[in-house]
């Protein structure tokens, strides 16, 4: 049986970074480290680094004090892009990690650490951490989006994560909010991930000033070599006209899909998080009042739309949080058989 309270491993594998801690019981992180993903390496050497690097994190959290000298995790939580299969434990092909197809990562983590182990979509896995240990805490249904190199998300309803039919569910950067507009994933175009993503920020900001040539105007943005979505932000705040007509377009389209999402689902809660969220106030005052205004009653009066709280630490705490689901799941019933009365 296993202890009540006792702290899991969080395992997150993104394109760029690996990420681990230990994560106890009321979402606190211990342990944590990261280090570059290295994808060229190929998925069983980057597997075998990964849970490597778990396995130090397990050592750094008992320096510090957060295992006791004989204690270990419980279960361990993989997070990880999609698409893959949660019930099978199976990446099936992660678009941020190409050659990853068919990687059986739940049973490589079994065979490693002889404990439960639990895979999930890393934006639902995120949303799921914010809902227990974050900005989500003491909510009955809440939507999580996250915007940074792509747009993706998840949703708790009625106190139940939301996974759809085939594990996938949330991917709400392909949320149509512009028709025939830019090239989105695959064959969508004017998708939501197309406009508001921090790389789709960089992308329509380098054309704006691209098409500045001849027309008398100027912006703060033609001096970079290279335009960042947090470099948008900051010259939207100090005025720049160029950067704040792309800016506001951004708003007003994540505000078209959010609405939607609202008028759907009902939430009590809208959490944002991602990089492009650190703009702050220039993104959230502006993002409430659309949403708000163009919601219908009575959603638009119940729901709140806060930032996220766990930061870089979501990903570690999503994993940790869908451990923490793992072992509160019913053991099976046993196949022995009561031996013969004599």
């Amino acid at each position: 049986m296993v202890a009540v309270g006792r702290p899991v491993l969080g395992l997150d594998i993104g394109g760029t970074k690996l990420a681990v801690g230990v994560v106890s019981a009321d979402g606190t992180v211990s342990g944590f480290l990261a280090e570059p993903t290295r994808r060229e390496e190929g998925h069983e050497v980057i597997v075998r680094r990964l849970f490597d690097l778990g396995r130090r994190s397990i050592e750094t959290a008992r320096a510090e004090g957060a295992l006791g000298a004989r204690e270990d995790v419980a279960a361990v939580g993989v997070s990880c892009g999609g698409p893959l299969d949660a019930r099978a434990g199976v990446l099936t092909g992660p678009l941020h990690l190409p050659g990853w197809d068919y990687v059986p990562i739940v049973q490589l983590g079994t065979d490693e650490f002889g404990l439960p182990v639990a895979l999930e979509n890393d934006a639902t896995a995120a949303a799921y951490g914010e809902y227990r240990f974050g900005a989500g805490r003491g909510t009955s249904t809440m939507v999580y989006l996250t915007l940074s190199t792509g747009v993706g998300g998840g949703a708790v309803i009625n106190g139940q994560l939301h996974r759809g039919a085939a594990g996938n569910g949330g991917e709400y950067g392909q949320i149509s909010v512009r028709p025939g507009g830019r090239p989105g994933f695959g064959n969508r175009a004017g998708t939501l991930e197309a406009y508001a993503s921090g790389t789709a920020i960089a992308e329509r900001a380098t054309e704006a000033v691209a098409a500045l040539g001849g027309t008398g105007r100027s912006s703060v943005l033609s001096a970079l070599s290279k335009i960042r979505a947090e470099d948008v932000s900051a010259a939207a705040r100090d005025g720049d006209e160029l950067a704040r007509e792309v800016w506001d377009e951004t708003v007003d389209l994540l505000a078209s899909a959010v609405t939607d999402l609202v008028d759907i689902l009902e939430p009590d809660l809208v959490v944002l998080g991602g990089g492009v969220t650190r703009a702050g106030d220039l993104l959230l005052v502006p993002l409430r009042a659309a949403v708000l205004s163009a919601a219908m009653p009575p959603a638009a009066a119940a729901v709140r739309i806060e930032l996220a709280q766990l930061g870089d630490l979501v990903g570690v705490v999503g994993a940790g949080a869908i451990a923490f689901d793992k072992l509160a799941e019913p053991s099976p019933p046993s196949t022995l058989t009561s031996a013969p009365a004599r």
